[in-house]
């Protein structure tokens, strides 16, 4: 990166997208393998216990006190993955604006070149013609 391009600050616009972009990707891989084990061994818990002729009033606080430990482990898993994912995000637009910057100014000097050769030319034309007169 460049001095002018490190000291200037990351625009709301790229910050808004990069932590759209990032809440999309948390949301899919929040629930990964580890919570539906976990589930799973909730619900096989439960299905035990049901077997066993536990009541119900055992039973139903186990499987709600299951389900809010899942809960709460995808929301956790979920906000780190935000984490990881916006600076992610937030690097790869930053990169992205970099090259386009790049892109802009290598175009606007080769815009100022051909005019430079251009008026160039067309004062050594003006000079041969001056010169046959």
């Amino acid at each position: 990166m460049t001095e002018a391009s490190a000291t200037e600050p990351v625009s709301e616009d790229i910050q808004a997208v990069a932590a759209a972009r990032a809440k999309v990707r948390a949301r899919n891989a929040r629930w990964d393998l580890n919570v539906a084990v976990f589930l799973f061994a909730v619900l096989i818990l439960v299905i035990i216990l049901l077997f066993e002729n536990i009541g119900i009033e055992i039973v139903g606080p186990i499987a709600i006190i299951g389900l809010i430990l899942v809960w709460l482990v995808g929301w956790r898993r979920g906000r780190q993955l935000f984490a990881i994912f916006y600076d992610e995000e937030l690097a790869e637009l930053e990169q992205t604006q970099e090259k386009r910057r790049e892109r802009e100014e290598k175009a606007a000097e080769k815009v100022e070149k051909t005019l430079e050769e251009t008026i160039e030319e067309k004062v050594q034309k003006a000079l041969k013609q001056r010169w046959q007169k």
